[in-house]
């Protein structure tokens, strides 16, 4: 088995490689070699500032520090026999593989927006959420910009995961990529989901880069991760969300 700082080794660099990478080609791209030719289609058209980025990436430094050391405790010391983390891929079926990915994407957006609406409560914001909202018009470099005491929150869905099913690396390795993935978009700036998306039967329950952005631009509404159903179903959607949706996705540039 492998030791404490063996496991949290290897996380860091897989955490770190993710954000460094997706984060920084996404910000090359829509912030530096496109930016004259696209920024009428920002979401929220003025850019942050040099400072911003700065806070960003510094706190989201300090987030995948945590994001380490809380895998390397539960898989790397005596702890790890009380989870369900397995080794082998055989030791269960590759129907449950598969099966668990949509699982743990549920559990996670369920996880994520009861937790991101205890943390808006005025008791608990100023611990917990304040510095990642101070990225008012958020960068992708937002991704992970968190207190330590949000991150560690965050950083709690990994425990729910090995705790209450089984999991494979693979499963870990796979899940969280998509999920830093689709965080960058949550940050982008930029709506890449087509015109109309936002009302299709299928797109009104997914949540996408404009959803997040006014989250971050107003403080209120729109709590979800990945889907909108929590939102929807608690009535905390924006009641400009579609409208907000349709001018970013409308906008022509002038000549």
């Amino acid at each position: 088995m492998n030791t404490f700082w063996e496991h949290f080794s290897r996380t860091i660099q897989i955490i770190s490689l993710r954000y460094f990478i997706f984060a920084g080609i996404v910000w090359l791209i829509w912030y530096v070699l496109l930016r004259k030719k696209i920024s009428f289609k920002k979401i929220q058209l003025r850019f942050p500032e040099n400072k911003d980025y700065r806070r960003e990436i510094f706190y989201s430094i300090l987030t995948m520090i945590i994001f380490a050391l809380v895998p390397a405790f539960i898989l790397g010391t005596s702890f790890r026999q009380y989870t369900q983390f397995y080794s082998n891929i055989h030791d269960h079926s590759m129907l449950w593989f598969w099966i668990a990915f949509p699982i743990m994407l549920i559990i996670h957006d369920t996880y994520f927006y009861w937790m991101h609406r205890l943390m808006h409560h005025p008791k608990l914001f100023k611990i917990f959420h304040l510095l990642h909202h101070k990225s008012v018009n958020p960068s992708p470099w937002a991704a992970y910009s968190f207190y330590p005491t949000e991150a560690v929150v965050e950083a709690g869905i990994f425990i729910v995961f090995v705790m209450i099913m089984p999991i494979h690396f693979l499963h870990l390795f796979i899940f969280f990529l998509f999920m830093i993935i689709y965080n960058v978009y949550g940050h982008l700036g930029w709506e890449l989901y087509p015109k109309g998306f936002n009302k299709h039967w299928f797109g009104k329950w997914i949540n996408t880069s404009v959803n997040h952005n006014q989250h971050h631009q107003y403080f209120k509404g729109n709590y979800s991760l990945y889907f909108l159903w929590w939102d929807r179903w608690m009535k905390t959607l924006r009641e400009d969300y579609d409208t907000k949706f349709e001018e970013v996705k409308s906008r022509t540039k002038l000549a």
